[in-house]
């Protein structure tokens, strides 16, 4: 059976739609369209290349791959067709029409044409786990099983948009300490490469005793002249060391234990981690899922090696039937603030109550941690950068007073 990229139009409104479509041949796909309503115009055979995601990167598919934020407004117009009891083919077919991410267009299409050959919407949606992860897929399945996927799909497009506002939070914090520091290492690599090999040429053909700040510029400049391409190589070879090692278990596991523990950004690193792994559990279990199946899923949101063993310790605690609390509090990873409310949560039945109100104070905190080292980190890098260029200056112009002291 082939798969066509077909063009029509609805001959009930005569609006024009589009999709993939499973057929025999053009001829049996005109005839299931036509009993949808659908007059076909055009068919395109794809091939089956095209089909397969490819592994390689593609500059395209890079800009038809939705965003979270896609994702996130998609689910909430879903959830809008199903609360107004529209059928989920017809949401479906609805939301491929506008839908603008020709990545998303294809995925919601292929899930459309799942549900309609029966099967179920959670199960298509496992087919595009790079647009839809496990959680969404849980949380949706979570949602049929109860009859309440409206309400589930509601609840995930505010967990989506409240992550994608915390990235987005973190990256504008951090994007002009970032392009400060661009700036200032390309302006003194330009000074070393260009300008000051040129100045101190003067002072060797004078033939002069020359500082020791002075010697030490000198030096660095014609290093950096001369074996820039030794410093670009040892710079590439040492990124793909490091990621080769990096993509090891054991690699893994030691730089994110070392990132946790580092001084300005450990905390802030461990603060969104805990966020996310309260807000996640806590959106899995009010959409009913079970909490051994919730605590596998937020294992794999975290991002943090160090902290998914200890998740996936206290899952295997939960399933000995202990507690979440101890474990978590045992791992020292977890400051007891949050283990204490998991811990009342648990009696009081309110563990969901509890985690949401985890999440919200550690968001706060990890808003408030990212402008404390944005104000830090903006006059660090200007007194650096300063630091650098005055040491510059004062290298060359030194040796010159002295010289033009010594004429006098």
């Amino acid at each position: 059976m082939a798969v066509f990229e077909y063009k029509g139009i609805l001959v009930s409104t005569g609006r024009a739609t589009q999709g993939l479509r499973d057929a025999e041949n053009v001829k049996a796909l005109r005839g299931q369209l036509r009993k949808e309503g659908v007059l076909l115009t055009t068919a395109t055979e794809e091939k089956a290349s095209k089909r397969n995601e490819p592994k390689g990167f593609s500059l395209k598919r890079f800009f038809e791959r939705p965003s979270g934020a896609d994702v996130a407004i998609m689910t909430r117009q879903l959830a809008t067709l199903i609360k107004a009891q529209i059928p989920l083919f017809d949401a479906l077919s609805a939301l491929i029409e506008q839908t603008e991410k020709e990545g998303l267009r294809r995925a919601l299409t292929n899930v459309r044409d799942a549900v309609r050959e029966g099967t179920s919407f959670g199960d298509a949606l496992m087919e595009h786990p790079t647009i839809f992860p496990p959680l969404y897929v849980n949380m949706v399945r979570a949602g049929e099983s109860s009859g309440t996927l409206d309400t589930v799909l509601l609840r995930l497009t505010g967990f989506l948009e409240g992550q994608a506002k915390l990235r987005g939070k973190v990256s504008s914090a951090l994007a002009y300490p970032i392009l400060m520091t661009i700036i200032a290492t390309v302006m003194i690599s330009v000074l070393m490469t260009s300008v000051v090999p040129k100045v101190t040429s003067i002072f060797e053909s004078m033939h002069k005793a020359l500082p020791w700040y002075t010697r030490s510029l000198i030096l660095v400049s014609d290093f950096a002249s001369n074996f820039w391409w030794l410093v670009v190589l040892a710079g590439i070879g040492g990124s793909v060391w490091f990621q080769r090692w990096k993509s090891t278990p054991e690699g893994r596991l030691t730089w994110d234990r070392l990132t946790l523990r580092a001084p300005l950004f450990g905390p802030l690193v461990r603060m969104v981690a805990i966020a996310r792994f309260a807000r996640t559990l806590a959106t899995l279990l009010s959409a009913g899922v079970a909490l051994l199946p919730a605590m596998g899923i937020v294992r794999n949101v975290l991002g943090n090696a160090a902290l998914e063993k200890v998740v996936e310790e206290a899952t295997g605690s939960i399933r000995e039937g202990q507690s979440i609390a101890e474990p978590l509090k045992a791992s020292g990873y977890f400051p007891p603030l949050v283990t204490h409310m998991i811990a009342i949560g648990e009696r009081s039945g309110q563990l969901e109550e509890m985690l949401e109100n985890v999440a919200e104070a550690y968001d706060t905190a990890v808003e408030s941690r990212v402008q404390l080292l944005t104000s830090l980190l903006e006059p660090i890098i200007i007194v650096i950068m300063g630091g650098a260029v005055a040491f510059i200056a004062f290298s060359i112009l030194m040796p010159l007073i002295q010289m033009s002291s010594f004429v006098e």
